[in-house]
């Protein structure tokens, strides 16, 4: 059977920017709007991957890529048809030559870049095009809609692709048939037995393949069904749930406005409510609220002023509006509990939070937390809690639209009395229907910290009485007003759209001055201060915008609420992405939805159970994991035909995760075909690592090894070293007489990985883990050293005499130039220097940094290394490298003493022969080579702070070139 493209090639470079571009439209991803999801893979690359497992890789590989891009509209022709916007002056004005400068642009005395204002409509078009073209690919796409948004290819592109594929399609139903019949035999059938959020069986179902989908969870399970089932439904069909969704909005809205509980006496309304914890001060009594920072909002210069209430031992808060710079920086650090200790504000005195709790530790070391646990009938605390909640700040909008905050005065209090007294007369009623939750809290990683930290036992309390009235009083309209399952499914995912919005977890941002989700991360985060939404800023989560994106008719779709392990159907290509080495408890972080969604989902899928199944979960833990998931693809590989497909997606690159991987595969009975990297993941909220991560695909089919004799590890290096060059060098003729290059740095170094990962599954191993990972370290280093970086190649020197130089240069040169290069690239996350230092087996790189922000990371210049890692234990202190950087910032500090450049770089260059001895005569060429790198950096945009380094580098290049013994 001929390979797939995916096999011999994939576009990573443009995917990683495309899957980058669909997460950042945030909650405008065609499948966030339907609710939380953690981890969801992009649309964009299961599209990619399942085009890329149909297209056949012919004789002519550079023509395979530019008909995939073609289908994938990402060709000069396809992001033309998905420009959706005018190109700013400023960018346009970036690209344009001295002559189109003058021509279309007025440049205003300050800087301030804008169009002629005479200049024609037609003509800025065709202008507008021509600047389209000269843009780096990551730019272009600020003007696009995504692949996804774009309905259907032209004639001409189908009539193109329709040639080399040998094929009759005009749309992508039609082309997965025909190219499917002619691989499968029928049109294929794509499995996901691990479906979460629904990515991958929504996309195979949008572009015609059968689809089967199967999660343990029923939350995820949930969003795979509204994912297939609401976003197929006919226009008309919509237009009736757009209508249901509206109808119980406005009867709620109408109800709410009855109570008078978000109006004040002027008849505006409130939007948003600010609560706080409030503890009492172990050292003198005052009752403290709990306020890390007194800022509210810092574009409306909205700060609070706690003001000591000496008769009622505590504090007044008042709420002040446009407020001094000075005043707003002061509130910034005027918080109340920092770093896990209250900071009494009266007795100045600091008490660690865990102390106040009563959390203490046993004689056998273990921790009995202080907190009482909550009772099932609690929704507020007690009087004697150690931990009350209050009320501080209410944010109101006027009958023109102005918002205002203040803080709540008696009226504002007795609305809140109404709203505790409304909940009370329906509390019991409400949790015996279903409509707000009843279920104990079950203990596990995530789980436990919601006792530990505030005392809640049960679901519902997670929620405020505000919440809690406002999800039931929605719970009880749905209820009485759905007539169809799909009214109860998309009147329940816009509660769950509440919930996640609007909880006790639900962050209130001071920069942008609005309430953040509750899965802002991966966690159940408790906090000190909350926000909570009023029901008209609700409306928003509430109604979920609905459209017609596909048609399933056509397709034939399965899905099943189901243990992984049960699963064996006969599908023709599995796409999953496991939760190996995750640390998301999806089990446990789904539980906060299921507590309010059991009632309507027995109704709606009776054949269903209704909790998380914890005990069945497939964990992250290496071993656990292996030996269950292990069991898992055996077996899904029994029934997969023998030209099947397999792609595991995971999150990872670490050399024991792909050892791990190792295992599973060879006794799963699958063959590793190759292995991409896709930039997928942004960690939000990380103050240092990799914002963006990583999804490697691996590539699979079966393969029988009981008929292969048994192999030792030790005999496949030469096999391994072979493959990596192959790979390696087949990457770069694909990158050859390209624009942009489709392969960085890391993505050649991990083909070390990819590449042993071929060689070790396509025999009868015998080895262990260990010796596995040993092997793939191997490979990947091996793959470092036969990479030669960009810049070093143009210098003017021998090529050979480049690559023995790299081959032997210390791991830590070798970091050091590879962050140069990210650098020159423009790559400035933090990541992908951690993908280098672990290809290169490099751990203590801190000190070279002169900036490590998550998506702003840099090395230290020599100027700024100085005399740091000099004469030190550290790796990199004895390297030629490190004393050429010393030598330049010797010669940049000597000048300025004695103002005499020449003579500056004389002395350097004499201080660096003393200090390498015999050492400089034997690797001149390597010191040389060094410094002509070093010297190109001043001529490079974006370099410009390696300027005068970079200058005194030429001179010492020049020195050294002409120095003879």
């Amino acid at each position: 059977m001929e390979k797939s493209l995916i096999e011999v090639q994939f576009p990573v470079s443009k995917l990683s920017k495309e899957a980058f571009k669909e997460r950042k439209a945030g909650a405008g991803q065609t499948l966030t709007g339907l609710g939380k999801w953690w981890g969801r893979k992009p649309l964009v690359l299961v599209r990619a991957l399942l085009l890329g497992l149909l297209l056949p890789a012919t004789d002519d590989p550079k023509k395979d890529m530019k008909i995939f891009l073609k289908l994938m509209t990402m060709d000069e022709e396809g992001l033309k048809l998905r420009r959706k916007s005018s190109i700013s002056a400023k960018d346009a004005y970036e690209f344009a030559t001295e002559e189109e400068k003058a021509k279309y642009f007025d440049v205003a005395d300050e800087g301030k870049i804008s169009y002629k204002k005479d200049l024609k409509k037609a003509e800025r078009e065709e202008f507008q095009e021509r600047i389209f073209k000269r843009m780096p690919y990551e730019q272009k796409l600020r003007y696009c809609k995504r692949p996804e948004e774009v309905e259907n290819l032209p004639k001409s592109a189908w009539d193109e692709i329709n040639e080399h594929l040998g094929t009759n399609a005009y749309s992508y139903q039609a082309l997965v048939e025909e190219l499917g019949k002619k691989r499968f035999g029928q049109i294929p059938t794509v499995g996901d037995c691990f479906c979460g959020g629904g990515s991958i069986p929504f996309e195979a179902a949008r572009l015609g393949f059968g689809v089967f989908a199967s999660d343990l969870n029923p939350i995820a399970m949930l969003l795979t069904w509204a994912a297939l089932n609401l976003l197929s439904l006919p226009e008309d069909e919509i237009e009736k749930l757009k209508d249901f969704q509206k109808r119980v909005f406005e009867q709620a809205d109408k109800i709410v406005t009855e109570w008078g509980i978000e109006h004040n006496s002027k008849g505006h309304r409130a939007n948003a409510y600010l609560y706080c914890t409030e503890t009492i001060c172990p050292e003198c009594g005052f009752k403290v609220p709990l306020i890390p920072s007194l800022v509210i909002g810092k574009n409306s210069k909205t700060i609070a002023v706690l003001h000591e209430n000496p008769a009622k031992k505590g504090f007044d808060i008042e709420i002040k509006m446009n407020v001094s710079q000075s005043e707003l920086e002061q509130a910034a650090k005027n918080g109340t509990v920092k770093d896990g200790y209250l900071i009494c504000p009266h007795c100045k005195m600091e008490t660690s939070i865990s102390s106040i709790r009563g959390d203490k530790v046993d004689e056998s070391g273990k921790t009995i937390w202080g907190l009482r646990r909550w009772e099932k009938h609690e929704f507020i605390p007690r009087e004697d809690d150690v931990f009350q909640e209050r009320l501080y700040c209410i944010r109101y909008e006027d009958e023109k639209g102005q918002r205002y905050y203040k803080a709540p005065d008696d009226e504002d209090l007795e609305r809140e009395k109404k709203v505790i007294d409304l909940l009370k007369e329906r509390f019991d009623e409400w949790q015996q229907k279903g409509y707000i939750p009843s279920d104990m809290i079950e203990e596990g990683e995530e789980t436990s910290r919601l006792y530990r930290e505030r005392g809640w036992a049960y679901w519902h309390q997670l929620f405020n009485p505000r919440q809690l009235l406002l999800h039931g009083l929605l719970m009880e309209l749905i209820d009485k007003e759905a007539k169809t399952k799909e009214e109860k499914i998309v009147g329940l995912l816009g509660v769950n759209r509440c919930c996640n919005w609007n909880s006790k977890l639900s962050r209130w941002i001071r920069k942008n001055e609005q309430v953040i989700d509750t899965f802002y991360n991966q966690a159940l985060n408790t906090l000190y201060d909350y926000s909570t939404m009023s029901f008209l800023y609700l409306k928003g989560h509430i109604i979920i915008g609905l459209n017609n994106l596909f048609d399933t008719t056509e397709n034939k779709v399965f899905m099943m609420l189901s243990d992984a392990r049960d699963i064996n159907l006969p599908c023709h290509i599995w796409i999953t992405d496991p939760p190996y080495a995750d640390a998301i408890n999806y089990h446990e972080l789904s539980e906060f939805f299921l507590a309010w969604d059991k009632k309507f989902l027995k109704e709606v899928f009776p054949e269903w159970y209704t909790d998380s199944k914890r005990a069945l979960a497939v964990r992250g833990e290496a071993q656990q994991f292996k030996e269950t998931f292990t069991g898992i693809l055996r077996n899904i590989v029994s029934s997969m035909p023998e030209n099947g497909y397999f792609v595991l997606m995971f999150t990872h690159q670490d050399s024991q995760v792909f050892a791990d991987l190792t295992e599973i595969l060879l006794e799963s009975g699958l063959l590793s075909v190759n292995a991409w990297s896709v930039a997928t993941e942004r960690e939000d909220n990380m103050s240092e690592g990799n914002f963006v991560q990583s999804t490697v695909c691996v590539v699979l089919k079966k393969i029988d090894r009981t008929q292969l004799e048994p192999v030792f590890i030790e005999e496949l290096y030469p096999f391994g070293k072979e493959e990596v060059e192959r790979q390696i060098k087949l990457m770069y003729e694909l990158d050859k007489d390209e624009a942009e290059p489709n392969f960085s740095p890391t993505d050649l170094e991990l083909s070390g990985y990819y590449a042993a990962l071929r060689v070790l599954t396509s025999c009868n191993l015998k080895a262990t883990n260990q010796k596995i990972k040993e092997f793939l370290d191997s490979m990947r280093e091996y793959a470092s050293s036969y990479i030669v970086p960009e810049g070093l190649k143009y210098l003017g020197f021998d090529q050979d005499t480049i690559y023995e130089i790299w081959r032997k240069m210390e791991s830590y040169e070798k970091f050091y130039i590879r962050g140069i290069e990210f650098e020159i690239r423009g790559e400035k996350r933090i990541g992908a220097y951690q993908d280098a230092a672990r290809s290169l087996g490099v751990a203590d790189y801190d000190e070279l940094f002169a900036v490590k922000k998550s998506n702003s990371a840099r090395l230290k210049t020599a100027s700024e290394l100085g005399q740091d890692l000099v004469d030190t234990k550290h790796a990199f202190s004895t390297t030629i490298l490190r004393l050429c950087l010393l030598a330049i910032n010797s010669a940049i500090k000597k000048d300025q003493e004695i103002n005499d450049t020449a003579e500056a770089v004389a002395l350097s260059h004499e201080m660096l022969k003393t200090k390498l001895g015999t050492k400089y005569w034997n690797n001149k060429s390597k010191i040389e080579i060094i410094f002509r790198y070093l010297a190109k950096l001043e001529e490079i945009s974006g370099m410009e702070h390696w300027q005068d380094d970079s200058k005194i580098a030429s001179y010492l290049a020049e020195r050294v070139a002409n120095d003879r013994l």
